[in-house]
């Protein structure tokens, strides 16, 4: 019988070590692909806490691990942040942050460096109360670019680390709550062409950015008419940047091009997402280009590892044996969780949006506080955290959810148009069992290249 109440005691235990640990992460920028110095601080304190193995992968990806048994478990955080913004809109120092009582501040408190130092706690108290056993083996990842390029990370971990979880706890915040879906996202570009001349004379051009207003009208109505699904809600769209090119001021544009943040309700597709801003009339009328964009950026060790921005929905089921295993554990020593979804993307999109490999998510601090000014998460989050995830591996292990869960129907399948409708498989340019889960729509690949690239600045939005 697992010891719930010493395992709580040993996490408390443990709040000013995590305090400590939590603070010296949020001192150092870690934008992505500037993660350097977090993921050597993460590192050191595994080596500290006695992780049998901790190391840095060839993209920058942490990973270490605790115990030698059978099934492996990973604990994945992201370890990149988004910028500070405006920094009139601070109250304190983002990078200094602060600590009272019960708060931490600073950048990436919440989102989500307090998940990867619960973690790193985590499997510290599964070590300390001898619960490591034969039968499993837990991995703590603290992964790069999660912020440009959400599940980037563990396409690379799964295809060329050649590792495959039997599921995967993801510590974004979770607002106390478990979470066991998010919809899907995409980046969708949309251009159309236009003939340049004097703009004192603007009736012999062609201005693309006036082709581009009736566009615009078109795109927004579209979003009230998107697909809804019970869980996760309902599909959306907004423009989220926009461009053009033109002589001068004193000239008629001669392209206009926006990028659509498409956010994937259950069973929407990136082939359907496209093709419904394809059959726009103004989009036929005016023969606008219609392309999803790419990721191509260096990790911070000169990884670059291309990928298309289509990030699947997923959701796990209710009764999926991950899913018990996380409520079973809160149930030991919290009370009843809210079981739910998130509203913003995470690395779930290549885990098990693309991979199949079921995830659940529990994480410290408040997804509202993502990519905010002030941003902050709590000590007791970081406590509660670490005694649940102490607890998972046990539970999961121990037999008792082994009653086998419903099965799903499974949805189409959807690979790219492109290249044989074939996916393009993302290659290095430099050197589990499954759960029953509801599998999305769209097949977890990734189309040929497309004609956009990626904006050189990220948004500071969070996914």
């Amino acid at each position: 019988m697992l010891d719930f109440e010493a395992i709580k005691k040993a996490a408390s235990g443990y709040e000013a070590a995590m305090t400590k640990f939590l603070r010296d992460l949020i001192r150092f920028p870690g934008e992505s692909c500037g993660e350097k110095q977090v993921a050597a601080r993460i590192v050191e304190e595994m080596k500290k806490t006695g992780f049998d193995e901790a190391g840095i992968d060839k993209m920058g990806n942490v990973i270490g691990y605790m115990g030698k048994g059978k099934t492996l478990i990973a604990f994945d955080g992201h370890i990149d942040t988004v910028g500070v913004g405006n920094r009139a809109n601070w109250k304190f120092d983002p990078y200094e942050g602060y600590e009272c009582e019960m708060e931490i501040g600073g950048r990436g408190a919440s989102d989500q460096l307090g998940g990867v130092v619960s973690a790193v706690y985590g499997a510290k108290i599964m070590k300390d109360l001898g619960l490591l056993n034969d039968k499993y083996r837990v991995m703590v990842t603290g992964t790069v670019q999660e912020e440009d390029c959400d599940g980037l990370c563990w396409e690379y971990i799964i295809k060329e680390g050649k590792i495959k979880p039997e599921f995967v706890v993801i510590t974004e915040p979770t607002d106390g709550n478990i979470y066991r879906g998010q919809r899907g996202r995409m980046e969708i570009r949309v251009e159309v062409k236009g003939i340049s001349c004097h703009g004192s004379a603007p009736e012999r051009g062609d201005n693309a950015i006036f082709k581009m207003g009736e566009i615009l009208a078109e795109v927004k109505a579209l979003n009230n008419k998107l697909k809804t699904d019970k869980f996760l809600g309902k599909g959306t769209l907004t423009v989220s940047q926009i461009y053009f090119s033109s002589p001068s001021r004193c000239a008629v544009a001669d392209m206009c091009a926006i990028s659509i943040d498409r956010r994937l309700t259950w069973g929407e597709t990136y082939k359907s997402a496209l093709a419904e801003i394809s059959a726009l009339p103004t989009v036929k009328k005016y023969k606008a280009k219609v392309s999803m964009y790419k990721y191509d950026s260096p990790s911070y060790t000169g990884v670059v590892y291309p990928i298309d921005c289509y990030f699947p929905a997923w959701i796990i089921p209710e009764d999926a044996k991950p899913t018990r295993a996380m409520v079973k554990a809160y149930e030991g020593m919290y009370g009843k969780p809210k079981v739910d979804k998130w509203t913003f993307s995470t690395n779930g999109v290549s885990i098990m949006g693309r991979n199949n490999i079921p995830c659940i998510g529990f994480g410290p601090g408040k997804e509202k506080e993502a990519h905010a000014p002030n941003e902050k998460t709590w000590k007791a989050d970081l406590v509660r955290c670490a005694a649940v995830y102490a607890a998972v591996p046990c539970v999961y292990t121990s037999g008792e959810l082994d009653k086998a869960p419903a099965k799903p129907a499974a949805p189409k399948k959807d690979k790219p148009a492109a290249k044989k409708d074939k996916a393009t498989k993302p290659a290095a340019k430099k050197a589990g069992a499954k759960a029953a889960v509801k599998k999305p729509a769209a097949k977890k690949a990734k189309p040929a290249k497309p004609a956009a690239k990626k904006p050189a600045k990220k948004s500071a939005n969070k996914k």
